[in-house]
């Protein structure tokens, strides 16, 4: 059956008390519009070193809708067998190249795709394509499914080690929680850990167990089973070699500074958190009108500007421009460079945290950088109250319980709090169902 779209033009004169009303002009659409959609490759490997050269690129026929129609095109794409279920939604863009729609996909982009579909990284996993054309809300067709095989690569760095540091100094204590890890270096069988300790003690251990552990009595050499380690509080730097069974222990941390950041040009610097999954280090941070620079240990001897402010570090560069707002930053000291984009910061306010954020900013929740969409804030001194979850300080978005049963819902009921110390997480990995969990000290 043929599909008509009915336009009625109102022509209004300027006689008196008088409407004229033409006739309906009435489009016709043809009979089962649709594309055909073809792919540059049927078989696509992805590798991270090709990140940002063309890996795929989808076309499809221009559709004869028997008049000149300005549509959209969508591209999906979901793994094989879904019916389109979960799929990722792409827009098509208007590139046309010999009179075919066309879009192009980098190494980089889809993988990132396929990843979201849960494809496993080095295996090959069977996806199909389809474009949806939209002509308005009520009309909308699409095309014969295009099969793709695609492998992806992981995006994530896996610099994990069987090593930890434990202890009285450490944030979890003498195994009250997980040690604080070491990673692998550049460098095999060299490890570093980055941690901020308090005045005590600590040593090395591997799996979390005291099966195998390492103590020292010099502050070079370790010994299996040796004495524990005496450190004044700060943040420090852990070198561990494994190979010769020595270690060093230096002042060690890098932070963002400037009239931009909450504090300054003058110290505390806002701390930049490692993330070994990417090898950088990073902070999601509130700016206001101002500049920034990066430095380390919260001194000037090394600090990081960039002279053209446009992602390239240079030491003792110029100071980093920016306009207010919560932003993720992340530098690369490997490369020495640096990006920073606008994003959304969650934070813990109430009367049992600040007085509703009367007394001060909501205690800012720190991303797992390795983990999408968990959040977690460590040693949180909470009051007897009541506290929820909000995003950037404000209530636009905010979450709360409501039934207590651990699911937060958006604009949810008070959470109540007892005093005491606190790690809290937030879990949006599942958006549709968000989680959060309270541990007391």
């Amino acid at each position: 059956m043929k599909k008509y779209i009915n336009k009625i033009l109102f022509l209004l004169t300027f006689t008196a008390l008088f409407v004229a009303c033409e006739e309906d002009d009435v489009v016709v659409i043809n009979d089962n519009v649709t594309t055909v959609v073809s792919l540059s490759e049927a078989n696509v490997v992805l590798e991270e070193a090709m990140a940002t050269q063309n890996a795929l690129t989808v076309r499809w026929d221009v559709p004869d809708f028997g008049f000149n129609a300005a549509a959209e095109y969508n591209i999906l794409i979901d793994a094989a067998g879904n019916d389109f279920q979960s799929a990722q939604s792409i827009d098509g863009g208007e590139t046309m190249v010999d009179n075919k729609f066309q879009k192009d996909f980098t190494h980089e982009q889809l993988n990132k795709y396929l990843l979201n579909l849960g494809a496993e990284p080095g295996e090959e996993g069977n996806f199909e394509l389809k474009v949806d054309i939209v002509l308005s809300n009520h009309y909308k067709e699409a095309s014969a499914p295009a099969a793709l095989a695609a492998t992806a690569y992981s995006s994530v760095l896996d610099l994990t080690t069987s090593w930890g540091v434990v202890g009285s100094a450490t944030p979890n204590g003498w195994g009250d929680g997980p040690d604080t890890p070491f990673f692998k270096t550049s460098e095999p069988g060299i490890n570093v850990a980055y941690i901020n300790m308090v005045d005590g003690e600590w040593k090395i251990r591997q799996d979390n167990a005291w099966d195998l552990n390492y103590g020292s009595e010099d502050g070079v050499n370790l010994v299996k089973d040796g004495a524990n380690i005496a450190v004044d509080a700060g943040t420090y730097k852990i070198t561990f070699d494994e190979n010769n069974l020595t270690y060093t222990i230096e002042t060690y941390s890098w932070g963002l500074v400037g009239d931009a950041t909450e504090f300054g040009w003058d110290p505390p610097d806002v701390s930049l958190v490692y993330d070994s999954c990417s090898d950088t280090w990073r902070a999601d941070v509130k700016l206001t009108e101002g500049k920034w620079k990066i430095r380390q240990n919260e001194d000037w001897a090394v600090n990081y500007g960039s002279d053209a402010a446009d992602g390239n570090l240079q030491q003792n560069g110029a100071d980093i421009a920016v306009t207010p707002g919560y932003y993720h930053v992340i530098v690369d000291f490997n490369n020495l460079t640096y990006s920073i984009e606008a994003t959304d910061v969650y934070g813990v306010v109430g009367s049992g945290y600040n007085d509703w954020g009367a007394a001060g900013p909501d205690f800012a929740f720190t991303p797992d950088y390795c983990n999408e969409g968990i959040y977690y804030a460590n040693n949180v001194t909470l009051l007897d109250g009541m506290i929820k979850f909000r995003v950037n300080n404000d209530w636009g978005v905010n979450y709360g319980d409501t039934g207590l049963d651990g699911i937060l819902e958006a604009g949810g009921d008070d959470i109540p709090s007892t005093a005491g110390t606190y790690d809290i997480m937030l879990d949006f990995s599942n958006p549709s169902v968000p989680t959060y969990t309270l541990t007391a000290k």
